[in-house]
């Protein structure tokens, strides 16, 4: 009884001592290799934001480093994006949120350092472009509108208790109708008349922004919600099952309107996974397409670097002789496809490209991290696990901080 008492009481005291230990994966798990040294391919194209980066480390200028990525459902979940974005908050400043899609878009929509609220707020998600394309009209980059048709209705914006105020707030829309915005104890009426895009500068430190129709229509855009300061703010504005094709959807007038108020130092371009998943891919119109919005983009934001995402490792089922463990899922053929017409064109227009496929394992890796003591993906081997996003954007983090300081220890350090 005395060897039993002995143990329950060791077991309780080592149960005690673990109790104290924070809660982190099991075990950690290196990158893959890659075919881009690091993991990053033409580095020399991110020299722009790198510049822009070393400012706010420096901690000199007011206006945040905005990063802005477009993509698919990888980047709508927000959880790769608020890996990024908090680990690079961490080292270079907090320039706030970012810019929100006007609402809602869909069940389960949870973004990072913000909650979101309705109250009788119309949100229109954009539908998904067909092969044959098309320009949703008055659709901008978060593929999203807001119509308050009914006056009174409203969109609440409260941010986490550890996030930057919203000392900026941006909004772009159309139509004659006007909105009530409330900072706080702050207001103001916004008429978006021939601007169509409107900042507003909140005193204080508010916690929430609320948005209320007042009267007639109006088609809302976006809302960006930032500090004024030197850091970062990191936008995520993914479609669930988008493609490049989306983006080439977007309304050009509403888009180039967004791109001149916003400035980003980076675009990132997040699509390839769902093209990989199309057995009839046409490799030479996906690279026409592709070659077509780097082009667009660069004309639309002259000043902003851009990087190309390669499209992960994703599995389809049903198959026979399959790569993963129960021989049932193999990687969807046309990925392959993808990823090279990705990498080709990147490096043909002096865009960086990022190997994700590569760094998360290569092929079958979703079936090996979903199998995982810890999985870091879903049962799907398409989606990321709370877990598996926060490792797989260390990773991105971890590369593009290596590139940086190659760029800095290049240009001798600092200004």
């Amino acid at each position: 009884m005395k060897a039993f008492a002995g143990a329950l009481v060791a077991a309780v005291l080592a149960s005690a001592a673990a109790a104290q230990v924070p809660y982190g994966p099991a075990d950690t798990l290196a990158p893959g290799a890659s075919v881009c040294p690091n993991g990053l391919c033409q580095p020399e194209a991110l020299d722009g934001v790198f510049e822009a980066l070393a400012r706010a480390e420096a901690r000199r200028g007011t206006e945040p480093v905005h990063i802005l990525q477009i993509g698919d459902s990888h980047t709508a979940g927000d959880r790769i994006t608020g890996k990024l974005r908090a680990a690079l908050q961490a080292r270079f400043g907090d320039g706030g949120r970012g810019v929100l899609p006007p609402g809602v878009p869909y069940d389960g929509y949870a973004p990072l350092q913000v909650e979101v609220a309705t109250s009788g707020w119309t949100t229109m998600l954009a539908p998904l472009a067909g092969k044959a394309g098309y320009v949703r009209a008055g659709v901008g980059l978060s593929g999203v509108q807001a119509i308050t048709v009914q006056p009174g209705s409203s969109l609440t914006f409260r941010r986490e208790s550890l996030s930057p105020a919203f000392i900026r707030i941006g909004l772009c829309g159309d139509g004659p109708g006007r909105l009530q915005v409330a900072a706080d104890d702050e207001s103001w009426t916004v008429d978006f008349g021939e601007e169509r895009c409107a900042t507003l500068y909140a005193g204080g430190s508010p916690r929430q922004v609320e948005l209320r129709a007042l009267d007639e229509v109006l088609s809302l855009h976006d809302v960006r919600l930032t500090n004024i300061a030197p850091g970062v703010e990191l936008s995520n504005l993914g479609v669930v099952g988008a493609t490049i094709r989306d983006l080439a959807a977007r309304d050009q007038r509403v888009v180039a309107r967004e791109l001149a108020a916003w400035r980003p130092a980076l675009i990132i371009l997040a699509f390839g996974a769902n093209e990989g998943f199309d057995d009839r891919l046409d490799a030479r119109a996906y690279e026409a397409l592709l070659r077509g919005q780097i082009t667009r983009l660069r004309r639309l934001a002259p000043a902003a670097s851009l990087m190309i995402l390669g499209a992960p490792d994703a599995l389809r089922n049903g198959v026979v002789n399959g790569c993963s463990a129960d021989g049932l899922r193999a990687p969807a053929p046309s990925l392959a496809v993808v990823r090279d017409v990705q990498r080709r064109v990147a490096a043909d227009m002096g865009v960086a490209f990022w190997d994700w496929h590569g760094r998360m394992g290569g092929d079958c890796s979703a079936d090996r991290l979903a199998m995982r003591g810890e999985p870091f993906m879903l049962r799907d081997r398409v989606h990321f696990s709370s877990a598996g996003a926060d490792w797989i954007g260390g990773v991105l983090h971890a590369d593009l901080m290596t590139a940086y300081e190659a760029w800095s220890a290049r240009r001798g350090g600092g200004e």
